[in-house]
């Protein structure tokens, strides 16, 4: 396995010098090494490796504790000096073994990125690598060694507040941003932990920690794509989930934990449980005490043991009783070694200081993450990018003064870096004889209640357009943030409203973690920008988008639904057998249309694009053969832009009812006024497999059609066939 020959990147023990790449250790090196110390280890000591509980204050007992050989890793544990106190505490126990030092460094540790939801907008998995690469490099220059991500949770439904977390829907895109995260956690110093394995983003009723109901297929189809792809790209650590699939807790569930995972995967990494999740078990209703819920986690497959402190407390009487074989025991170990000296932290080396961190360059990566992941929604008659023809332009809404970047963590002892509101960035940008008038509107920087309400009326009757600002409530995304509404939060909807009944032009700006309902805005704004939670460096970039400087290219990586009961909705249903046609006794809503707003894959530029001359090498390809699929892309318009290609494909006949549509590829394209590209795509049969009712991957002959465009609702198409050998 890949992640088996990482390099020896750094350690915590001594202020030396920046470490040097160090040369990979073999597979048959490590297992010895692993091997040798494991002999060598009481089974307190083993037991210790399995516990991972969090920061306490004073950090006296636990420091102890480390002395002792009875812990093995060690959460929210941010800080220079207690990480020093710790590593030389680990240094000093019998046998020395390194600590792991867990974060939750998902999106930012100094410089706050835009969100992962945002980095799948832009559709370069590439930016999305750079992006964990900076934040791994901030993060482990303090010695921190394991972030918990990335969250590749593959979701249907915005009523979950994790979706701010993960790539959105569709487990082809989620796959592929699910390796770019991991390698560029992993160039930038960082261990990873792939999570939640499996199915949490799919909790009924979208309400976090609810159990899942999925089948076999949809299993190996959806939900597992992303972690063998985080897997093959090298994760070092899995992260189990909360929930329940089909009934049985992911913590105590054999069969998907050292069957599925382990066996038949084939990680060979760390399985950790969630945060206190091993107690959890005893809430679920699967274990009566303590010692029951360590004994279900540790023969399920679960070596790490994060804050549930079931390990410690029960695991040396549970094997004394013979309960749990020593040889459970030992394989947790083992997984757990194997990772430590596979990150080289027996070595006595360590990344630089934080101080040396090239803080301008993390920032360049920032904004440039920003500036592709903003999703232009409508943009009637060109009312955006903001022209030298509009004079008068009212900013309304305190998000336009809000420096939050929605953040979850900064080292102690830093302030947060300086960041442009988006006021200031647009007043930098207006033109001679353009006048920018401001009214904040709204009480906080969330548009909970009203400020100045008639101050901001004033302020839009006398614009020629008139942007609005808002912000998702800061307290609404992110775990444990489900919601029932997912309209415009406070009083945001309420000025949206008075500000069109001044009959003056507005752009809706929307900074949020999740698809939104907006159909009061499809129907009055001239134009609806998407700008996630930007980041340090975002309201700077999305003053340069809507002043024309850069011009927007993110693609929507889920789909907005019209209104919340359409949910769960996505690009890629299955077929009914009475397709919507408006008829009452076809599938569809009475009180709704059964199409989303806004499509998954769908996203405006500032210029236009045609697709023509669609073909295919080949109509037929055997099952291990491939074909290839080229389209000629232009720029249409008069400035230049970037498009993202798509390709998507439907088996038409097929022993199981398969998906309408199914993303197989897409490019992210820039090409200049009147240029044109021709796009290529390789597909192979292989690709085009899926997973019976036994978990089996076939590549079933029969009809095909394939699809390329802007969107999922591309409607350029060719047909091809699979065909027997």
């Amino acid at each position: 396995m890949p992640f088996l020959l990482l390099a020896l990147l750094f350690a915590v023990f001594s202020p030396s010098p920046p470490a040097q790449a160090l040369p990979a250790l073999e597979k048959a090196s490590v297992e010895a090494s692993v091997d040798a110390l494991l002999a060598r280890m009481t089974l307190t000591e083993k037991i210790g490796q399995l516990n991972f509980p969090s920061l306490a204050f004073p950090p006296d007992e636990q420091l102890e504790q480390v002395r002792k050989g009875r812990i093995g890793a060690m959460l929210n544990v941010a800080n220079r000096k207690h990480i020093d106190a710790f590593s030389e505490a680990a240094r000093s126990s019998r046998l020395g073994i390194p600590l792991l030092f867990g974060i939750d460094a998902v999106y930012s540790f100094r410089t706050t990125f835009p969100p992962p939801i945002a980095w799948a907008a832009t559709w370069r998995p590439k930016l999305a690598e750079a992006a964990t690469e900076a934040i791994a490099r901030e993060t482990s220059a303090i010695g921190v060694n394991l972030t918990f991500a990335p969250m590749i949770d593959v979701s249907r439904d915005p009523r979950w507040g994790r979706v701010i977390e993960g790539a959105g829907e569709d487990a082809f895109l989620g796959a592929a941003f699910a390796a770019a995260r991991v390698r560029g956690y992993r160039k930038g110093g960082l261990a990873t932990a792939a999570k939640h394995f499996v199915g949490y983003g799919a909790p009924e009723g979208g309400r976090d920690y609810n159990g899942a109901q999925i089948s076999v297929s949809e299993l190996h189809d959806r939900y597992l794509p992303p972690f063998k792809a985080a897997i093959d790209a090298g994760t070092d650590t899995v992260m189990a989930s909360f929930n329940t699939v089909n009934g049985v807790p992911v913590t105590a569930n054999r069969p998907l934990i050292n069957d599925l995972l382990k066996n038949a995967i084939g990680f060979r990494g760390i399985v950790m449980s969630d945060f206190a999740a091993i107690s959890e078990l005893i809430n679920h209703g699967v274990a009566a005490d303590l010692a029951e819920a360590a004994r279900k986690a540790i023969l399920a497959g679960i070596d790490l043991d994060m804050e549930g402190k079931a390990y410690d407390k029960n695991l040396e009487a549970e094997v004394a009783a013979g309960r749990v074989p020593v040889s459970a025991v030992d394989e947790a170990v083992r997984r757990i070694l194997r990772v430590k000296f596979n990150l080289g932290l027996f070595d006595k080396s360590r990344e630089p200081a934080l101080a040396e961190i090239d803080e301008a360059s993390v920032r360049k990566t920032a904004r440039e993450v920003a500036r592709e992941s903003f999703v232009l929604l409508k943009n009637d008659a060109a009312a955006l990018p903001i022209g030298t023809d509009t004079r008068a332009i009212a900013l309304i809404g305190s998000a336009a003064l809000s420096v939050n970047d929605h953040s979850w963590y900064g080292p102690a002892g830093y302030q947060k870096p300086e960041t442009e509101t988006l006021l200031a960035a647009l007043r930098k940008r207006m033109k001679p004889g353009q006048q920018l008038r401001y009214a904040k509107g709204f009480a906080d920087d969330c548009g909970r209640a009203f400020g100045d309400k008639d101050d901001a009326l004033a302020a839009a009757r006398r614009a020629d357009l008139v942007i609005l600002a808002v912000s998702e409530d800061c307290d609404v995304s992110g775990e444990g943030a489900s919601r029932t509404d997912l309209g415009l939060s406070g009083a945001q909807q309420e000025m949206l409203e008075a500000l069109v009944e001044t009959g003056r032009p507005v752009a809706l700006v929307v900074e949020t973690g999740r698809p939104l309902t907006l159909g009061y805005a499809e129907k009055n704004a001239v134009a609806i920008l998407i700008a996630w939670h930007p980041g340090t460096e975002g309201r700077t970039a999305l003053a340069e988008v809507l002043t024309g400087e850069i011009a927007p290219s993110g693609k929507l990586p889920m789909t907005f639904p019209r209104s919340v009961g359409q949910i769960p909705i996505a690009y890629n249903p299955l077929p009914t057998s009475r397709p919507s046609t408006g008829n009452r006794y076809t599938t569809g809503y009475l009180d709704e249309d059964v199409t989303p707003l806004y499509p998954f894959g769908h996203g405006l530029s500032y210029t236009s694009f045609s697709y023509s001359n669609l073909a295919v090498s080949s109509p037929r390809m055997t099952p291990d053969a491939s074909i290839e699929a080229s389209v000629t892309l232009e720029n249409t318009g008069t400035r230049a832009g970037s498009e993202v290609v798509q390709l998507y494909t439907r088996q038409l006949v097929a022993s199981h009812s398969r998906p309408m549509r199914e993303l197989k590829g897409f490019e992210k394209v820039s090409l200049a006024a009147g240029e044109k590209k021709t796009v290529r795509f390789r597909l192979a049969a292989s690709d085009l497999a899926f997973h019976d009712d036994h978990g089996r991957a076939v590549v079933e002959p029969g009809p095909f059609k394939l699809f390329v465009g802007g969107s999922s609702t591309a409607d350029l198409s060719a047909p091809f066939e699979i065909t027997a050998k």
